[in-house]
């Protein structure tokens, strides 16, 4: 318990750094609802109804941004290979990766939702469901990610490589988080849609850590 709290504990260390991957984070969530904002124009309505999936794609994106840096410090000082070698929990150590990951990308993210929700006209009964369905959702992004990154961690560069690897994983999520986001609030497709969503990410709690795992033992072989 120890080493996990640990690893998480360095993992946000990192991540809150001055110019580390959570600032970005959140500039880049802002930037993209401004920039949807203005394209739209002056239809409050249109940006009222499109506001939910906006933001779970920018949160989406967000995520996507920064999952390389999730093992990246392993790698660059020569600890991941000692992890490897020496770990026999190293599914453990993914779990903790993940969650160090949610912590400093997403939980910032969820945080600012509301105003960047009130910034696109997102209607005040809507919030509350948006907000859910990311505090639900997204970190099912952090733990596919964690497997994405974990194939591509002997990779030097290798953005654009777990981007195409996980976009058609985070499919479900996405559909499911702006599903329960935009239907009535109150009504039975709210509550279908974040089941669906509490199963995805849930599945993925339960694949991730063992996928990761094998996969860097592939990968450092």
């Amino acid at each position: 318990m120890n080493r996990f709290a640990a690893i998480i504990k360095r993992d946000l260390a990192l991540a809150f750094r001055a110019g580390g991957g959570a600032v970005q984070g959140v500039i880049f969530f802002a930037l993209t609802a401004v920039l949807f904002a203005l394209a739209v124009g002056p239809s409050l309505s249109l940006l009222s109804k499109i506001a939910a999936p906006i933001l779970w794609t920018g949160a989406l994106l967000a995520t996507q941004i920064s999952l390389d840096q999730i093992w990246r410090a392993d790698r660059e000082d020569g600890s991941l290979d000692v992890l490897v070698e020496t770990s026999d929990m190293l599914a453990v150590t993914a779990l903790a990766k993940a969650i160090a990951h949610w912590l400093a990308t997403a939980l910032p993210l969820i945080i600012a939702a509301p105003l960047l929700g009130v910034l696109l006209n997102l209607p005040e009964n809507v919030i509350a469901p948006l907000v859910l369905s990311l505090l639900i959702g997204t970190p099912g992004l952090s733990l596919i990610g964690c497997i994405a990154a974990a194939l591509t961690v002997s990779l030097p560069r290798a953005h654009l490589l777990i981007s195409i690897i996980v976009s058609p994983l985070y499919a479900p999520l996405l559909i499911f988080g702006a599903g329960a986001a935009m239907a009535e609030p109150g009504s039975a497709q709210v509550a279908a849609n974040l089941m669906l969503l509490g199963a995805t990410t849930l599945f993925a709690a339960i694949i991730s850590p063992l996928a990761s795992a094998a996969a860097l033992r592939s990968n450092l072989d």
